[in-house]
């Protein structure tokens, strides 16, 4: 799995080059005949430069080939800026078939840099390959599919190595965690998310994951206990709650829904309705098309409504 991370080939890296005057025919005009030709015309000086450039960079390395970006410092190219008229700084310039097809100026977020290239590769009839982030975050949720844990713990960890801030693979990591049993780990991993991603449908269900765990390590083995409490007195709502976090901390998602959705049906509104919002975590954690969420969700909506 590290040669899906690290060991990019050479045919990732090489469309990235320092272009210059003297080989602005051979490396733009004549190379655009092959393939669409990105030139980026920037400065030392130049601050937007500094955030354009390396996810533009970023950007044409994921194309996997499909288009090829050359940099030219205006400063020491001073006639070839004059010639294609450059007024400001980031100019960005597409070429194919020998021509100009698209620019823009000024420093864009990657996703809109993503799509302008996109659409290059789109209009000029090819398509990117896929990125080896993307493929290796495919890997690692195929050993998940699998039964894999390890390997997808190595896989999301080759990632965040390279994109420390990769939300999928943050994501993915803290579950494997989660399916150890390491809530520690699982809680480290996930405050590193930024602040702009805490509030994603994925980090809120690894959150309400990590909350259930933590919740049910207590009562975990406690289901002696608490059966002998419900066999003497079946309406012992406090009872039936705490074995349903014992069951979910040991492993039993189903029948821990099953005794929250029992109280439910007993008393609805029993402390202030725990039991309801208990299942809301546990369908949070789970996902919204996870098969026992939609069954569990529609019990719950018929003995609420009925």
């Amino acid at each position: 799995m590290d040669q899906i991370i690290a060991g990019e080939p050479d045919q990732v890296a090489a469309p990235i080059k320092d272009g210059d005057t003297a080989s602005f025919m051979a490396d733009v005009i004549e190379a655009s005949q092959e393939v669409p030709i990105i030139v980026d015309f920037w400065a030392t000086w130049c601050g937007p430069c500094k955030q354009l450039t390396p996810a533009l960079e970023k950007v044409v390395r994921d194309a996997r080939g499909a288009v090829r970006l050359v940099k030219i410092d205006v400063d020491k190219n001073p006639d070839l800026s004059q010639q294609l008229r450059i007024q400001s700084i980031p100019t960005v310039y597409a070429f194919h078939g020998g021509r100009p097809v698209d620019a823009f100026q000024g420093a864009l977020p990657e996703s809109q840099i993503k799509a302008w290239v996109d659409k290059l590769i789109a209009t000029a009839g090819g398509a990117a390959g896929a990125s080896p982030v993307a493929e290796a975050l495919a890997a690692a949720e195929a050993a998940i599919q699998a039964g894999d844990n390890g390997s997808a713990t190595t896989i999301y960890g080759q990632v965040l190595t390279h994109e420390p801030d990769n939300l999928a693979a943050q994501v993915g990591l803290a579950k494997c965690y989660l399916q150890t049993g390491d809530s520690e780990a699982a809680r480290e991993v996930i405050d590193q998310v930024p602040a702009e991603s805490r509030d994603s449908a994925e980090v809120r269900a690894v959150l309400s994951a990590l909350e259930l765990a933590e919740t049910a390590s207590a009562a975990a083995g406690r289901q002696d206990e608490l059966h002998a409490a419900l066999a003497a007195n079946e309406n012992d709502h406090q009872a039936r709650y705490d074995l349903a976090l014992a069951l979910y901390g040991n492993g039993d998602t189903a029948a821990a829904i099953a005794a929250l959705l029992e109280v439910v049906r007993r008393d609805r509104a029993w402390n202030d309705e725990a039991a309801r919002q208990q299942l809301l975590k546990i369908f949070e954690a789970l996902g919204p098309t996870d098969p026992l969420t939609l069954e569990s969700r529609r019990q719950l909506s018929t003995m609420l409504f009925s």
